[in-house]
């Protein structure tokens, strides 16, 4: 009987909650203009109707807004997306404060868990394993600087893509499948709070370099280097969150 090769299979990770998807889909559109600063969002019904879901649902996808400051509501009235100068300012609810302090400790969890992965990596990566991890590094850069919704979703995936790929170079599967268990984590509870993070000012060519040292130092077999430069970044990461966990995203969120 044939062996399979377990590297050929992704891990299936739990999909988005569908008041995260309503909530993506509707910051995605305020993002490109499609919905702009004034505009009325449609009723809870309608979108309700629109989405195909309970109204339920869509009480939570806009109560996430409200709480991001991307809408606020007038009593009798209806919602509106908020003018961009208000989200610069408006303070985000406890609930979305816990969850970003959870992606922190997440973050600082990964760090060892990968800088590890990439030491091993840079002695028992093959051609084929560099060429995938630089497929993902060349994915990242495709997007880097754009903040739409979709981009940043785009960056957060293909970063993601990123490490996984450096996990199984690593030859050590414990290290990929204790990755993709926490990737589902975040997917679980905490996806759409951190592409919101990506799509701050910060995440640009700076970030996109932190990356790049990860990658060259895998290249050149640089043990040492590649475990220094993934546990900078994903320390910087961390900072980066920490540094504004208590204010609402910015206004090109």
């Amino acid at each position: 009987m044939q062996k399979t090769d377990p590297n050929h299979y992704e891990k299936i990770i739990r999909p988005r909650r569908l008041p995260d998807e309503i909530a993506a889909n509707l910051t995605g559109q305020i993002s490109n203009g499609i919905l702009r600063p004034g505009d009325k969002l449609p009723t809870e019904q309608e979108l309700a109707s629109n989405y195909g879901v309970a109204r339920t649902v869509v009480r939570e996808a806009v109560s996430q807004l409200k709480s991001d400051g991307m809408i606020q509501s007038k009593q009798g009235v209806g919602a509106f997306v908020s003018e961009p100068g208000s989200r610069n300012v408006f303070r985000i609810s406890p609930d979305c404060f816990a969850k970003r302090k959870e992606l922190v400790q997440i973050l600082q969890l990964r760090t060892s868990n990968e800088a590890g992965a990439a030491a091993l990596a840079a002695d028992a990566r093959s051609e084929e394993d560099l060429v995938r991890i630089h497929d993902e590094l060349q994915s990242m850069q495709g997007a880097t600087g754009q903040s739409s919704f979709e981009m940043a979703e785009h960056r957060y995936d293909a970063e993601r893509r990123f490490y996984r790929a450096i996990a199984r170079a690593s030859g050590n599967g414990y290290f990929y499948d204790f990755l993709t268990m926490l990737d589902g984590r975040i997917d679980a509870n905490l996806r759409n709070v951190a592409i919101k993070n990506v799509m701050t000012a910060e995440w640009g060519e700076a970030v996109f370099a932190e990356h790049k040292m990860v990658y060259e130092a895998i290249r050149t077999q640089n043990r040492t280097a590649a475990e220094m430069a993934v546990r900078q970044h994903f320390e910087n990461a961390a900072g980066r969150l920490m540094e504004r966990a208590d204010i609402a995203d910015i206004a090109e969120i």
